[in-house]
């Protein structure tokens, strides 16, 4: 009973967070193309069977369907979800018709159209810091060593207690938790240069971090790098809606690089397919944020809204980065590509896409069984 209490909660937990995430996603998708005069046949959260909906009074038909797994919008003219153009349909459209479809519309409105799911995930993750750091405030630890534990990287490379650590790299360290996100990235092996500040001079020290294994903060076990470090001079700030406005730029951009360095260190094998996880893990996390308070559930909702913009900004076919990928060739060379290479492409993004799904559910069984 208590095992079942525990799916259910996570399943649902998972549908309110995703559903609040694909909602924003496709309504960028939405508000934009109606900007543009484009008519909307469906708007739609999850896939499969309509469970309930409603029409509105453009004809829009707004419904939640049986697997919470995502959402789409269907244009006019599109042959199905993915925005393929149902080439006998607009062969037989009107005047009329075409003035309203998305096919029709410039190259730049198309673009506008489908990057506009993207940004406003983007535009919700802002939103949820700014949220966040205008009524919480921000907290900032100094970059000041005041522990260093026994046959760490860090003694091991000579960092001692009430060293400064001014820069890592070429990153200048503001604050301790920008010394965590340089550390958290690395992958073993790798050498940190550090900057640091001992009795008034400048010293150059390398650190290769140590991978241990350590709990998130979901209670998870993970194989995480780490220097064997601590600092504890807090600095507490208010931040009036300005300030707080540009430290959630400034969040959601350094998590956007983080989510694109990850993805390129798994493209060139720097990184391995393992670290990936899908809708189960999505689905564990999501019942644990929830437990855990409000704070979480929207910091949680950030991070995943953040995820879901990056990710279909990439060019696969399919997604809405192979869409503007496509109409970047359209705006270069003057006209579109040639439908069997647009249908060619679709073809292999559907199965990479299809290929990704199966990979991260395999690693969430996995880490489930082990």
């Amino acid at each position: 009973m208590a095992l079942l209490q525990l799916v259910l909660h996570n399943f649902f937990s998972f549908i309110f967070i995703i559903s609040v995430i694909v909602f924003i996603h496709e309504f960028g998708h939405f508000i934009v193309a109606r900007w543009c005069g484009v008519k909307v046949d469906q708007f739609a959260i999850g896939f499969g069977k309509e469970l309930f909906g409603f029409n509105d009074k453009y004809g829009t038909r707004w419904k939640f369907c049986l697997v919470p797994m995502g959402g789409y919008v269907k244009m006019f003219g599109d042959r199905n979800a993915a925005s393929i153009p149902d080439d006998e349909m607009i062969s037989n459209m009107s005047a009329a018709d075409k003035k309203v479809s998305f096919i029709a519309k410039s190259v730049y409105q198309r673009m506008a159209i489908v990057v506009a799911g993207p940004v406003a995930n983007f535009i919700l993750a802002i939103v949820i810091f700014t949220f966040m750091f205008s009524i919480r405030g921000e907290r900032s630890v100094l970059p000041i060593i005041d522990e260093v534990l026994k046959e760490s990287a860090a003694e091991i490379s000579g960092l001692k207690v009430d060293d400064e650590i001014l820069f890592v790299g070429e990153k200048k360290i503001d604050n301790f938790s920008a010394l965590a996100g340089i550390i958290a990235i690395t992958k073993e092996g790798d050498v940190l240069d550090f900057k640091i500040r001992r009795n008034h001079k400048v010293l150059d020290i390398k650190v290769i971090p140590k991978m241990k294994l350590r709990k998130d903060i979901f209670g998870e076990e993970v194989k995480i790098p780490t220097v064997g470090i601590s600092a504890s001079q807090i600095i507490d700030r208010e931040l009036n809606i300005l300030q707080a406005f540009g430290k959630a730029n400034q969040e959601t951009y350094t998590i956007s690089t983080a989510i694109f360095r990850a993805i390129g260190e798994l493209v060139t094998g720097k990184r391995s397919v393992k670290e990936l996880g899908g809708p189960i893990k999505i689905a564990k996390y999501s019942g644990k944020t929830v437990s855990a308070g409000f704070w979480m559930v929207i910091w949680f909702m950030a991070m995943i809204s953040i995820n879901l913009g990056v990710m279909n900004l990439l060019p696969i076919p399919v997604l809405d980065g192979g869409h503007l990928f496509y109409y970047i060739i359209e705006m270069v060379k003057g006209s579109p590509l040639k439908k069997s290479v647009q249908e060619i492409g679709y073809r292999v993004g559907f199965a990479l896409m299809i290929s990704l799904m199966l990979l991260t559910t395999f690693n969430d069984i996995s880490g489930l069984i082990n």
